[in-house]
């Protein structure tokens, strides 16, 4: 059996084509344009990424197969959190999709702090009160476009995540539905009791007619209009991207963890069938629901990973391809004393400062681009290493880290990371953790196996710490301080 598997990221959409033995047999992508229309705003044009997503399906199906009717199922795995609001009749956004990295909510998120909702707002949906989950975007979309709100009410709009936005074209406004783990996302859903909660609706001012129907992440879940792919294929999954990659990574079982280093950085550790509330201030989140079971998480977020190494690239310009780092940074042990805080859309866990700014500090005449290039990679190992310290003292340590996501392509990192964790990181052959996630999901709901497999498979490359405890000190001591430097420039805390 084959598996079309929609992977829509914050940065591109890509399409596989995945066989049952998990070879990807067809691939095809897009870049998704990120608009930033004021500071701290971060948006996407949903009509391209549904131009996107039906242009690198048949990309990847072109290369893939000869005969549509080859392809039993289809899976989508999305960037969570960013939402999109729409018109029932016509299917058009009302708004660009307002992305998970967006910070025009942070005043709003300070106010319903102020009034005491977060202690609900965490025990009920295992989130914190921030900008960087969905309500708040909803709220921003009714009461900021033009008559939204009263069309909300009047039942005239729908709301939804990328999976949402998606399954509603692909089903031509048949199916208005998400699954578990993207629901668990928004502020919006108990996690405990899987619905929608009236209260956290009435504290957001969010009618929940407008918002979808939440499914499983494995099963008979819709049926694309024929129009799309040449027949009515079958949606057979539907999840989150960081969950995704958690099941790709084979960490199913409790006190597994992974890590994605993509556009942001995501370490997840799964919990099992306990909802543990961190008392560090990371997020508890649903891992993934298969017949009304749950499986629980905790997560650390980290907004800017592969962002931070596009800053370089884009913005200072001292590389010209994302390429180019590994053989800038293998010629230094380390930065000479550089350290990056890449805080470009605030810190996420543990801290959750959205107003913090950026910082690179330790900057002397003799600093020069391999030091800063240095810095920006090591700052993503600096922050997982301190979620897994915290983790740890929440009393879950995992004695090994699964990697994914583009910037592990990087051996350099991947090393550094195994040092200043001190536990081996294992790299998978097979990248595309996030699309094989999904698409076992696919192969479950099609009978292709029986359960999710439990770690990874294929060849692997394993890295084992060799850094001294006096150096690993010594360099989070230096980070410890340029975090201190930076968190204390944020406004809202002086």
């Amino acid at each position: 059996m084959l598996f079309l598997t929609i992977d829509q990221g914050t940065t591109s959409t890509r399409a596989l084509v995945i066989d049952s033995n998990e070879n990807t047999l067809g691939l095809g992508q897009q870049a998704i344009v990120q608009h930033y229309p004021n500071n701290g705003w971060v948006e996407h044009d949903p009509e391209q990424i549904w131009q996107s997503t039906l242009d690198s399906c048949q990309l990847a199906i072109a290369s893939a197969v000869d005969d549509v009717s080859q392809l039993a199922a289809l899976a989508i795995t999305n960037q969570r959190e960013t939402v999109v609001l729409w018109d029932r009749q016509t299917g058009k956004p009302v708004y660009n999709a307002i992305v998970w990295q967006d910070r025009r909510t942070d005043d709003y998120c300070d106010a319903l702090k102020a009034q005491g909702h977060e202690s609900y707002i965490q025990s009920t949906t295992g989130l914190l009160l921030d900008p960087y989950f969905s309500a708040s975007k909803i709220n921003w979309l009714l009461d900021n476009i033009e008559g939204a709100r009263e069309r909300a009410e009047a039942g005239e709009l729908a709301v939804g995540t990328i999976d949402c936005f998606l399954v509603w074209r692909l089903t031509n406004g048949q199916s208005h539905i998400t699954d578990a783990t993207n629901a668990s996302r928004t502020s919006l859903f108990d996690i405990h009791q899987q619905c929608w909660d009236e209260k956290l609706l009435d504290i957001f001012n969010i009618p929940e007619a407008i918002l979808p129907t939440v499914v499983d992440n494995s099963g008979a879940l819709a049926v694309c209009d024929q129009q799309h792919f040449g027949l009515p294929l079958a949606i057979k999954a539907m999840i989150g991207d960081q969950q995704s990659a958690l099941i790709g990574q084979g960490c199913v079982e409790t006190g597994l963890a992974k890590s994605t280093f993509g556009t942001g950085s995501f370490l997840m550790l799964n919990t099992g069938d306990v909802a543990a509330i961190s008392e560090h201030r990371m997020l508890t989140t649903v891992a993934f629901r298969l017949s009304g079971q749950l499986s629980f998480a905790i997560e650390g977020s980290l907004f800017c990973a592969g962002s931070t190494m596009d800053w370089l690239r884009d913005k200072l310009q001292i590389i010209d391809h994302i390429g180019d780092i590994e053989p800038l940074v293998k010629k230094r042990s380390d930065s000479r004393g550089v350290y990056l805080v890449p805080a470009f859309t605030g810190l996420g866990a543990p801290y959750w400062q959205p107003k913090v700014n950026a910082a690179l500090v330790g900057m002397t005449l003799d600093s020069d681009r391999a030091d800063v290039v240095t810095a920006a990679l090591q700052s993503v190992v600096y922050q997982t290493q301190e979620l897994l310290m915290l983790m740890a003292e929440e009393g879950v340590a995992p004695q090994l880290l699964a990697v994914d996501g583009g910037m592990v392509a990087n051996s350099w990192m991947c090393q550094f990371l195994s040092d200043m964790l001190a536990i081996p990181v294992v790299r998978p052959r097979q990248l595309e953790a996030t699309a094989l996630g999904a698409a076992r999901l696919a192969m479950l709901a099609c009978g292709v196996i029986e359960a999710l497999p439990v770690g990874g498979r294929g060849e692997a490359r394993s890295f084992d710490a060799t850094m001294s405890d006096s150096q690993r000190q010594h360099n989070l001591q230096g980070w410890q301080r340029a975090l201190i430097a930076a968190r204390s420039m944020d406004p809202s805390h002086c």
